[in-house]
């Protein structure tokens, strides 16, 4: 994970991190009046942009994503849940720019994310599912084992909220925006030293299937565990309760936990 500290001595990317945060924040504020779980999660459209702000900025889009996440919470949600938000939004960005240059999805020497073709989609798909499912996973987890909300309502939703303003929102707004932040040159890759880009490796690759393989663990994992303790999903979850499960905790605490450590084998 060296690029997301080293990239505070980059100024331009320190600059992308200050317009992401801003932007996200700004989409997210005016509809903190549409509320799925009230002081939790509203309904959120602004959810197209951490995706895109990862693949175009990397860790700058992380970064961005995380504080502006935080600074739409001071508009209704803030809360001790917030610093899972913030973590789970800076995975909403990170984890896609990783699975996008380390999860040999593309060809080695295109890794522009310009979506020309229908493998460059299905990849923008493929990781916008994943960086949606980081977020919720993290977020879900730590609200049920501060008591909050069930894992597994908290878990669905999330997901689904992130996941469909991701992808039918995210494909367009990055065809429009790729080809401009590429004449501006503001593309991370092209603002970052060359030695902290990825390369590629063997140990990255296999990172980035670790990676994987630790979203679906801990999702699908905490998930079956919740529903086993009789938690539900959606509005009946909330009503019926369940939080703080011991078997949801440790799942979904392993499933987070490896997304971190798989993230530091993807430098």
């Amino acid at each position: 994970m060296k690029d997301v500290f080293k990239m505070w001595k980059q100024t331009k990317m320190v600059v992308l991190v200050a317009l992401c945060a801003g932007l996200y924040a700004a989409v997210l504020i005016p509809f903190k009046g549409f509320v799925i779980i009230p002081g939790i999660t509203e309904f959120r459209p602004a959810s197209a942009l951490p995706i895109v702000f990862g693949l175009l900025f990397g860790p700058a889009g992380a970064w961005g994503s995380a504080i502006g996440n935080l600074i739409g919470d001071f508009f209704g949600s803030i809360g001790i849940g917030s610093a899972f938000g913030f973590v789970g939004n800076f995975l909403f960005a990170y984890v896609p720019y990783k699975l996008w240059h380390n999860l040999a999805i593309l060809d080695k020497e295109d890794k522009e994310p310009d979506l020309k073709s229908g493998k460059k989609i299905f990849a923008y798909v493929l990781v916008s599912i994943f960086g949606a499912v980081a977020c919720a996973l993290f977020i879900a987890w730590g609200l049920d084992i501060l008591n909050m909300v069930p894992f597994a309502a908290l878990g669905t939703i999330i997901s689904l909220n992130n996941s469909i303003p991701s992808i039918v929102l995210g494909i367009p707004l990055m065809m429009v925006l790729y080809p401009r932040i590429k004449k501006w040159d503001l593309l991370w890759t092209e603002i970052m030293p060359e030695e902290d880009l990825p390369k590629g490796g063997k140990l990255a690759k296999l990172g980035a299937v670790l990676m994987v393989a630790s979203i679906i663990f801990g999702m699908g994992g905490g998930l079956m565990a919740a529903l086993g303790a009789n938690q539900a999903v959606f509005s009946a979850g909330f009503a019926a309760g369940g939080t703080g499960t011991l078997s949801v905790g440790i799942i979904a605490g392993i499933g987070s936990l490896g997304m971190l450590i798989t993230g530091a084998m993807q430098d």
